[in-house]
This record gives C-alpha cells, sequence and structure tokens, in this order.
C-alpha cells in the first residue's frame, strides 16, 4: 500500500467544516446584497478600478483557500484506500473537470447569450443545466448499478444538449470559457495545487516554493503583456497553495496545539508582509487578480482560521458549528441552489419589493434568505441529497 505523505489526522477535522461553513454562510449573505443600494461599501466588491477590497472581495479567496486546506486529507484518503499515484492523480484530474464543466455552463448562462437565437429564456437554459449537475454528479442510493449508471448518463446527455442548444450574440454558436466562471477557476486553482502537493510529496519547504513560483510567474506574464489568463490561475493557485501549507502547519504531525497556532501567526504575519511590500508595485485588486489582493486575503484566512482552531478545537467550544454544518457538507450544493431559485424567480416574472434591498432591510432580508438556504441546505442533507465530484 502506498505510504501518506504527512502524518494528519483521519477524522473529519470540525475546525475546517467550520472555516467552509462560514465562507459558504457569508457567501451567501454578500450575494444576496450584490446591487442593493444605500449599504457601506466595505461591505461589498471594490469597484474594479479601484485599490482595495470589501468584505464580498475576501468570499472567492476563502473558498479558494478551503479548498487547499482539504487537499491533503482529500489525498491521503485515496492512498489510505490503497490508490497508487496514477488513480490519485486521475482522481484530482476528474474533481477539477467537474469543477471546470460547472464553472463554464455557468458563465455562459451569464452573458453572451441570446435568447432569441436560442428560442428558449436563458433561466430555463440554467435550470436544465442545474438538473443536469445533479443527475451527472448526484449522490444515489440506488442498489442498481445499472440504473446509477443510467442517470449519470441522462445527465451528460443533457448537458451536451445544453451545449448545443446554447447560442450567443453577435453570432457566435458555441459556448467559450469567456473567464471560466467562479467555478472553473476554483477547478484550475485546485488542479494545480493538488499536483504540485503530490510532486512535492507533501514537503512544506517545497511548497512554499511553488508559492514563490506563482508569484513569479505572475510578474514574469504582467511584465511582458502576454498571458493575462495565466497570470490569474497563477494568483489563484497561490491562494489555495496557502491554504494546503496552513493546513499541514496545523495538522501534520504531533506537536502542541501552542506551537501551531505560534506557526499560523508567524505564516499569516508572512504573508502579510509579502502584500505590503508589493503593495508599491501592484493595486489590491479581486478584478486583476493581483498578489497584494491574494496575500493579504490568505493572510486573513490564516488568522482565521487559527482562531477557529483555538476555539473548536483547543477550547472544544463546538456548539456553535451546528449552524454552518450543513453549508460546510454540501458546498457545491449551497452555491448552486440560490442560483436555481433565480432561475425559478426569473422564470415566474417575480421581483424582489425594493425596500428588501435598500439600507437596513437589504441587510434583514439577506440575513433570512442566508438563514433559509442552510435550513433547505440541511434538509436535502438529510434525504442525501448532495453532489459529489
Amino acid at each position: 500500500m502506498p505510504v501518506p505523505f504527512n502524518d494528519l489526522p483521519r477524522q473529519r477535522i470540525v475546525s475546517l467544516d467550520a472555516f467552509r461553513g462560514l465562507t459558504f454562510v457569508l457567501m451567501l449573505f454578500v450575494n444576496f446584497l450584490a446591487g442593493a443600494r444605500g449599504l457601506p461599501a466595505w461591505l461589498l466588491h471594490a469597484d474594479g478600478a479601484a485599490d482595495g477590497m470589501g468584505l464580498a472581495d475576501i468570499v472567492f479567496p476563502g473558498f479558494l483557500f478551503a479548498v487547499g486546506m482539504s487537499i491533503p486529507f482529500g489525498v491521503h484518503s485515496r492512498i489510505a484506500r490503497g490508490d497508487g499515484a496514477l488513480r490519485v492523480f486521475g482522481h484530482t484530474a476528474w474533481r477539477a473537470l467537474a469543477l471546470i464543466v460547472m464553472g463554464v455552463f455557468m458563465v455562459n448562462a451569464e452573458s453572451g447569450y441570446s435568447e432569441q437565437a436560442m428560442h428558449m429564456p436563458i433561466a430555463a437554459w440554467s435550470l436544465a443545466l442545474y438538473a443536469a449537475v445533479l443527475l451527472v454528479w448526484g449522490v444515489y442510493r440506488f442498489d442498481n448499478a445499472l440504473l446509477n449508471h443510467c442517470l449519470r448518463a441522462a445527465g451528460v446527455a443533457l448537458l451536451a444538449a445544453l451545449a448545443l442548444a446554447w447560442r450567443g450574440a453577435d453570432g457566435v454558436s458555441m459556448m467559450t470559457p469567456q473567464w471560466w466562471g467562479i467555478l472553473g477557476l476554483i477547478g484550475w486553482a485546485y488542479l494545480a495545487a493538488a499536483v504540485l502537493y503530490q510532486l512535492a510529496r507533501g514537503q512544506r519547504t517545497l511548497l512554499l516554493g511553488a508559492m514563490l513560483a506563482c508569484l513569479s510567474l505572475y510578474m514574469l506574464s504582467t511584465r511582458s503583456g502576454t498571458g493575462t489568463a495565466l497570470a490569474g490561475h497563477a494568483i489563484h493557485s497561490l491562494i489555495v497553495l496557502a491554504g494546503l501549507v496552513c493546513a499541514l502547519l496545523f495538522f501534520d504531525g504531533q506537536r502542541a496545539a501552542a506551537l501551531r497556532l505560534r506557526q499560523g501567526a508567524v505564516f499569516a504575519a508572512a504573508l502579510a508582509a509579502a502584500a505590503w511590500v508589493l503593495h508599491r508595485w501592484y493595486p489590491i485588486s479581486k478584478i486583476g487578480a493581483t498578489p497584494p489582493w491574494a496575500l493579504y486575503c490568505g493572510a486573513l484566512c490564516v488568522a482565521l482560521f487559527a482562531l477557529l482552531y483555538w476555539l473548536v478545537e483547543v477550547r472544544a467550544a463546538r456548539r456553535w458549528t451546528v449552524l454552518v454544518e450543513p453549508a460546510a457538507t454540501s458546498p457545491l450544493i449551497t452555491y448552486l441552489l440560490p442560483f436555481a431559485i433565480g432561475a425559478v424567480i426569473s422564470l415566474a416574472g417575480a421581483h424582489l419589493r425594493p425596500a428588501l434591498v435598500e439600507g437596513n432591510r437589504a441587510l434583514l432580508s439577506g440575513a433570512v434568505f442566508t438563514a433559509m438556504i442552510v435550513l433547505v441546505v440541511a434538509r436535502l442533507n438529510i434525504h442525501n441529497c448532495k453532489l459529489k465530484i
């Protein structure tokens, strides 16, 4: 049997679930507030031309960071099952492909389409997409393996039909990656970081070197004026690698909790210091995927996880985590469900009352919406309605 790279715990890590769950709950809240009026600027996305970031600009890096933290545990779980290097690489590639496919389909439902040419509302096309995703990547309980395979095949066929049915404006007849979508960007960054982790065999020094290589790749790409997309992928991969290194600092080997917390503090400080230095040459920009934005967000994520580690693992204060557990255990469902609800609302021709998206009412509405989504996901979890990639 292959030997794991690192000495990691095999039980589920509650503090990691708490971090992931909080990130997705925050995502639900800030996404609801998008387009709301009369809100403090720090709650929203910073303007694309601004040198700075708001709370909403930290959510995507939180996704990436959480993905990075899960990589060592996912790889070691496959190794524990007896998978060799090729099978682990294959599983990594399959998971990345799933995210990239979802991302490309979703981004083409956001822009570039022509409902007139498609002869159908984009909301209907989107609902069919979410049904296909559920068929292909859903968790089934059927004992009949043939039925399971038939359902997945039907999902693949539906995806193919949707790709053929899509039509774009300006004579474009095929979907294009565009900017890959959020899930697509996560898929590419996950693929790069997971492969680097396996090639480095979990050695932190090499992984820190990979983070420096991502920075160097960004600088070379932007200075030469070529490979802008590659520069963005490098920065996103940097954040995933930061999460990966953080996981190893807190869970690899047998060390006292106080030492882990000190190492986490040093790592966060190093990321923040690097961001401060690079801010002299690059702005803080989520849209531009700049190094200071990535490094500051990485430092914030490490600091937040250190707090959660102390609270949940050291102080054993775990009761509150039940509030975010549904989002943590079903992150893809939590992400996709609001889009599906939005498509249904669009098809029905309904609209939110303007008063619900303005000022304090928007904050209250966002909190209620977030709680409702988490409750629905919790109910879906009970019935094992989940996505697994």
